[in-house]
This record gives structure tokens, sequence and C-alpha cells, in this order.
């Protein structure tokens, strides 16, 4: 629990440090805390959304960080906007060998920042989004 709270206190930082990259159309990073090949570890990354009529493409890469090391991931999630609600999706995650399905659910909580959390076999993250 102490992990999560440091992670959600550095991405609510970054959230305020990164407000002109952030408003770029399509742009988004995040921050997450999960478990991910076996270890929990702190997920940092950035994507590019392609969006049209709620729908979303976002392709995206990010560095995942535990016990001191680093590991590369890359992921593309597909999801849809519920008008002023929820963004609701699938995704698949890359990482060395593994490749990872998975469930995503985010809840806005101010414009351009969202809670999310990603759940699937073997892989799970909570986390926020800053852009998008």
């Amino acid at each position: 629990m102490k992990h999560l709270t440091r992670t959600l206190t550095a991405a609510a930082i970054a959230a305020a440090a990164l407000p002109t990259a952030a408003s770029a159309e399509g742009l988004g990073a995040e921050a997450n805390y999960g478990r991910a090949d076996g270890h929990w570890g702190t997920e940092l990354g950035a994507g590019y959304a392609l969006n049209m009529a709620g729908f979303s493409l976002t392709p995206g890469a990010g560095v995942y960080i535990r016990d001191g090391d680093t590991k590369l991931y890359g992921r593309v999630e597909a999801a849809y906007t519920i008008p002023l609600s929820a963004t609701i999706g699938a995704g698949v995650r890359f990482s060395g060998d593994n490749t990872r399905p998975y469930a995503m659910l985010a809840m806005p909580i101010i414009p351009k920042l969202r809670a999310k959390a990603n759940v699937g076999p073997k892989y799970y993250a909570i986390g926020l989004t800053l852009g998008y």
C-alpha cells in the first residue's frame, strides 16, 4: 500500500508539472503501480490516442521499474468513452517474451486526469492517466 501511495503522489506531481504536454491533442502519460512479469513495480509510460466518435486506439510504451531494475514495455488499448463518465476498453501489454491481454476501466477525476485500472491474466495495475 505504501508503494501505491508513492506512485499516486508521483503521478499527481507529474500531472501538475506537465500541463503543456498533456494539452496537446492525443498525447498522454500515465503512472501505474501493479503486478506484471511476476513482480510488483511501477509503470511510467506515454502514448498517443487516435480518437473517433468516442472510440480510441492508443499505442504506447514505457518503462516498468521493479526492485531497482527497469524493463521496457509496449501496449495498445482500444476503448470507448461514455460521455462525462467512464472509459472502458481492452488492451494488450508486451514486455520481453510476455504478451498480456487486459481489460481497462478509467474514471475522470478532473478534465484530462483519470484514475485507471488494468486487469488481466498475470497482470493488474492501478494508477493515473494524464491527457489523451
